[in-house]
């Protein structure tokens, strides 16, 4: 079933998803504005339109066009009684297409409608068609209007729009009912208040609102239990014959919408939902309840890049001088200057050594060329294990400020000094 496979799609993607049940006929705003320009019905099966699909524009078909943000269209019958005043219709003849607005429609849907004909001319009849437009009510000698008239037999006045019953009485609003599933068996919660403490997360609830119906289900439950829960859901809209009424949702824990936390008295505003441990003992579950030994792997602690136990020594270079710097004086660089950073420090018995050549945005070439001659050769006369790289000022590795406890780089202009401080 396609609520089988939708189920297993979501638990391989994280069960994160949103899943909306959607019927023809009353299908969601949402879901309507993913095609463009609209859904249009075929009748018939797949299989059976592609048998079909070489004389789709032999025939005439009509369409009734509804909606203000999106287009509802419908296949209606070729015949003069399906035309009322409150939608825009069309009618797709092989040599024209034909666009009838009553006078009741709103310009959006008649601009969405035109939106469909033009898909229509592009994709059924290969652009080669023409297009008329036919207001409601006028009937001046206008070639499209008497055209569109012949095609039910002359003109006859539409009888007025029946108002919807719908509108006709008060709003009523249907109880609230929560049932939490036991093996596709409905077990009634009796509560005149609902409350977040009541949803566990080994089971799978249905919250019934009149309108809309909620599928919640809980992050430790299994694939089959979640198959088994959506083919309840199924069984319980069709027994209260509301398959096509209203629209049914299905979340996970911790992914719930907007409009189902709105039926509860209480929703905590922050809950820290522990996923992934839930997710690890799931699974655990599942290779336990298949014969399998599983043994829980320790979480792996981050690695520190280089040990914070060496010893730091830092030397200035200056038109081939070479000078070290005291503790204090090694915390401080220049931008107009280059230096040598030595960082030594002893691992598993090994002794490491971490060349750096500085390079200040305002130093010179000359100097940049000597730093790089000397620090090679500092890294040549070390015991141990040495490594050596360039370092530009603005561009840094993390590696970089790792080996100083505390660092301030000057960069100096004419006549003031500004200082930065980027680590400590």
């Amino acid at each position: 079933m396609a609520s089988d496979k939708a189920i297993e799609l979501d638990a391989a993607l994280g069960s994160h998803a949103i899943q909306c049940r959607e019927t023809q006929g009353e299908e969601s705003d949402k879901f309507l504005s993913y095609f463009k320009p609209c859904i249009i019905p075929v009748q018939g099966s797949f299989s059976s339109h592609w048998r079909r699909s070489g004389d789709e524009c032999d025939g005439t078909t009509m369409f009734r066009c509804e909606g203000e943000h999106v287009a509802r269209l419908r296949e209606v019958p070729f015949s003069r009684s399906s035309l009322d005043h409150k939608a825009a219709f069309i009618v797709d003849t092989p040599s024209k297409i034909f666009l009838f607005s009553g006078c009741n429609s709103c310009i959006q849907t008649r601009a969405m409608a035109l939106d469909v004909i033009k898909h229509l001319r592009e994709n059924r009849h290969c652009g080669r068609c023409e297009i008329g437009i036919i207001e409601d009510g006028k009937l001046a000698s206008d070639s499209d209007a008497g055209e569109f008239w012949n095609l039910f037999g002359g003109y006859a006045p539409i009888p007025r729009d029946v108002p919807d019953a719908a509108n006709g009485g008060p709003m009523t609003t249907s109880p609230k009912k929560l049932f939490w599933i036991n093996k596709r068996i409905l077990v009634p919660m009796e509560t005149h208040v609902l409350e977040r403490e009541m949803l566990k997360s080994d089971r799978s609830y249905i919250l019934d609102c009149g309108t809309e119906i909620f599928l919640w289900i809980g992050m430790t439950t299994l694939v089959s239990e979640k198959k088994t829960s959506a083919t309840a859901l199924e069984e319980y809209v069709h027994l209260q014959g509301r398959s096509s009424i209203g629209r049914t949702v299905i979340m996970t824990e911790g992914h719930e919408i907007v409009d189902f936390k709105l039926h509860f008295q209480h929703w905590p505003k922050n809950v820290v939902q522990k996923l992934y441990e839930a997710g690890r003992q799931k699974v655990a579950a599942i290779f336990k309840h298949q014969g399998y030994d599983v043994a829980e792997i320790p979480d792996d602690k981050p690695r520190q890049l280089i040990s914070s136990n060496g010893c730091l020594k830092v030397w200035l270079v200056d038109r081939g001088c070479v000078t070290l710097l005291c503790t204090e004086e090694q915390e401080q660089l220049y931008n107009g200057d280059c230096y040598i950073i030595q960082y030594s420090y002893a691992e598993d018995g090994k002794d490491y050594h971490l060349f750096l050549a500085w390079f200040g945005q305002d130093s010179v070439q000359e100097d940049r060329v000597a730093t790089v001659s000397l620090m090679s050769s500092m890294a040549d006369s070390v015991k141990g294990r040495a490594v050596v790289g360039q370092v530009l000022e603005g561009r840094e590795p993390e590696l970089f400020f790792l080996v100083f406890k505390s660092l301030i780089i000057f960069k100096v202009y004419f006549s003031c000094c500004v200082v930065h401080v980027l680590g400590c």
